[in-house]
């Protein structure tokens, strides 16, 4: 493996778009760093220790602590995540006849539906900085001590613009990462955000146990269970269930075609780190809504209520990353069109005849393996809250943070590979490609 990552440094292209990617995290990592003017550190840092196992900590991670810092990324890539939510909702349930007509346009059709996405994520991302300011402005803090001393209005007015353009900034780091860097720009935004974390949680772990918080025993336990569902979160991500596809032979000219075996590959968690980055989003939107107006007592009751580990919280979080699992199939996969398309090439499923039934037969397995997928994937979302309070001991990787920096990073190693072998070189493993696994699932 470590040839492989030598040979990745062989290939021109390959070594510019890596190096290419990891200057743009780099230049993103420091922007995180750079605060908003006028803000006390102190008093933040203290705001933020106190809501750490809250939902605004679970949005600082997704922003790789610049929120906690209240830097110029502090917005993260959420307004632009919920813009693709919102035009993928509006495509999926043909709300708006014009965006059905764009999306069968091909590729003009799609960079107009990008561009609209653009435009929305700049809409909502000044409505959400503009709560995110006011709520930082007025939220107090443990000591009493106020964040900003003067919260007048240009400096709400500046910090509003500061923070859009942070967000539009990013939009457009993530976007040069898909088209000149390598793996997708928006999950490697994130992805860097959390692992950027992971050199300062397992200091913290260390502290503890010199403290004698936690016992060398629970550390050494809590590491194993974070190493053994890593294990089993890859996997899951790479299982498949492959359905037989028979070809018939047919005479075109002089030369016969078809009459191959090949198989039709179905991911058991086909949305990947999707439907858990489209969760969180929908997660964060009461809270938002709540920035608005702190002090009334209906704010009061949606924070208490979306608490981040309470019951409610996860059972909403849970049943969100199962709706968004189907909901992504249904917008990604089309059986009908499928089975069309066996059908012209004179493909078909040995024992399912062609046309309507080879449809039917695909849908029935896609939703069994799925309804698979989304329980495992929302049970992971979930678990690390109940064993940090069996235990008593931080989680650094939490079920969130977890899936997606397994799916990033084997989306990331995948392109990384096929790019690798289309030049002949090796893979990252010794057999070819990194495969899934064959579930057999009727």
């Amino acid at each position: 493996m470590l040839k492989s990552f030598t040979d990745i440094f062989k290939i021109p292209e390959l070594k510019k778009r890596v190096l290419f990617t990891l200057a743009v995290i780099a230049a993103y990592r420091l922007g995180a760093t750079i605060p908003i003017p006028d803000v006390n550190a102190a008093a933040l840092k203290s705001l933020f220790d106190l809501h750490r196992n809250s939902l605004l900590g679970f949005m600082d991670m997704f922003s790789g602590g610049a929120l906690g810092n209240l830097s110029i990324f502090s917005m993260g890539i959420m307004p632009y995540i919920n813009a693709s939510i919102i035009m993928s909702l509006m495509q999926g349930a043909h709300v708006i006849p014009y965006l059905d007509r764009l999306a069968k346009e091909g590729d003009l059709g799609r960079k107009k539906l990008n561009q609209i996405t653009r435009y929305l994520t700049l809409i909502l991302g000044a409505i959400q900085s503009f709560g995110l300011t006011l709520a930082i402005s007025r939220m107090p803090t443990p000591a009493g001590i106020p964040i900003v001393d003067n919260p007048s209005l240009g400096w709400i007015m500046l910090t509003v613009l500061t923070l859009v353009t942070g967000t539009v900034f990013i939009m457009w780091l993530g976007e040069q990462i898909t088209e000149q860097g390598i793996g997708n720009g928006i999950s490697l935004i994130i992805f860097a955000g959390i692992v950027d974390r992971l050199p300062l949680a397992i200091k913290d772990l260390i502290r503890l146990v010199r403290l004698d918080e936690v016992s060398l025993l629970t550390a050494i336990l809590v590491v194993s269970i974070v190493l053994a569902v890593t294990a089993l979160v890859v996997w899951v991500e790479t299982a498949q269930r492959k359905i037989p596809v028979q070809y018939a032979k047919r005479v075109v000219g002089r030369k016969m075609y078809g009459g191959a075996s090949t198989f039709l590959p179905l991911k058991v968690d086909q949305s990947g780190v999707i439907a858990v980055i489209f969760a969180v989003s929908i997660l964060t939107a009461p809270l938002t809504v709540a920035q608005f107006f702190p002090a009334t007592p209906w704010a009061k009751t949606v924070n208490d209520w979306f608490n981040h580990g309470s019951f409610l919280y996860n059972a909403v979080y849970a049943a969100l990353v199962i709706f968004f699992c189907y909901f992504y199939n249904s917008v990604a996969f089309n059986p009908k069109e499928l089975a069309e398309n066996m059908k012209k090439w004179g493909g078909f499923i040995p024992g399912i005849r062609p046309g309507e039934h080879t449809a039917q037969y695909i849908t029935k397995v896609l939703e069994r393996i799925t309804l698979g997928g989304a329980l495992f994937v929302a049970a992971i979302a979930v678990m690390p809250d109940y064993l940090r309070k069996l235990f008593n001991a931080p989680f650094f990787f939490g079920g969130t943070s977890l899936l997606i920096v397994v799916g990033v990073a084997l989306d990331t190693i995948g392109q990384i590979e096929s790019h690798l072998i289309m030049r002949h070189y090796e893979g990252f493993v010794k057999d070819g490609r990194i495969k899934g696994r064959w579930f057999n699932i009727k």
